[in-house]
């Protein structure tokens, strides 16, 4: 299976991902307490809650930039908890982040032939010396890069620096780059930051394009609310790091804790 074809799913029925009392402390501060989730393949999951709530520190520990402090994450039946960020990769997690990384000073298309480099079948010794297999490996890197930016129309910039780019379509190379690794799930964090409406009705588009020519599961984080209910099919709702409500979008928006949580007891009573 080449990277640009839909990204395997589990096949025996299983949850895609499984979290179980995860818990993170920074010192003697709980950031996260107990936290549970099951994503089953294909859906389209946004997790929300106030600022604080510990919504990023679980992706965090998701992705393997955190190690978590008690807990255990499931990944299609393994064991994931504790794995570094690149082994998390490998395992079938892409994320992208609330502050854009890409490599501002590389090209459009270095930044995704980045993405490739963890199949790359050359090791070090390859590239030091340049060797024909190491010739061959980064042509066919680059020949799929470019194939992967043509599907999201990416091409007639893919030699642009990543500096020189709109918000929008950095945002839209950052979320190509994280599915050129193959990722069965993808985490996206608050991927509508700094939107204006117009871009963020193109990435809605392009969300609902991704899932489904990749076969993707999707969990993202965001704060801009009308994003979240017009384009998830569940939510899980977090405050002080614990989770409060879980439902589908109408339920959320009429859930008293969750209005309590944004808005105060006085709404929540009203």
């Amino acid at each position: 299976m080449t990277n640009t074809d839909a990204a395997q799913t589990p096949s025996s029925g299983r949850p895609l991902l499984e979290v179980h009392k995860l818990t993170k402390y920074f010192g003697g501060l709980r950031a996260v307490n107990e936290f549970d989730m099951t994503i089953q393949p294909g859906e389209l999951i946004g997790l929300i809650g106030p600022n604080g709530a510990g919504k990023t520190t679980s992706f965090n520990m998701i992705s393997g930039l955190y190690t978590p402090s008690s807990g255990e994450i499931i990944l299609d039946g393994q064991s994931i908890a504790g794995l570094e960020p690149h082994e998390v990769t490998q395992m079938g997690i892409g994320r992208t982040f609330q502050n854009i990384r890409l490599f501002q000073n590389l090209s459009v298309l270095d930044n995704v032939r980045v993405a490739y480099h963890i199949h790359a079948g050359y090791n070090m010794i390859d590239a030091i010396v340049r060797n024909k297999r190491y010739s061959a490996q980064e042509r066919e890197l680059t020949e799929k890069a470019q194939d992967f930016l043509a599907i999201f129309k990416l091409e007639r910039i893919q030699n642009e620096l990543a500096m020189n780019l709109p918000y929008g379509e950095q945002r839209r190379v950052e979320i190509a780059r994280a599915l050129a690794s193959n990722p069965r799930l993808l985490l996206l964090d608050e991927p509508a930051a700094g939107m204006n409406p117009a871009e963020i009705v193109t990435l809605m588009e392009l969300i609902h394009f991704v899932q489904e020519r990749f076969n993707l599961t999707i969990l993202l984080i965001e704060h801009q609310m009308r994003f979240v209910m017009g384009i998830c099919e569940h939510i899980t709702v977090m405050d002080f790091g614990e989770v409060i409500a879980r439902g589908t979008p109408k339920e959320i928006q009429a859930n008293p804790k969750v209005i309590e949580a944004y808005l105060g007891k006085g709404a929540a009573h009203a």
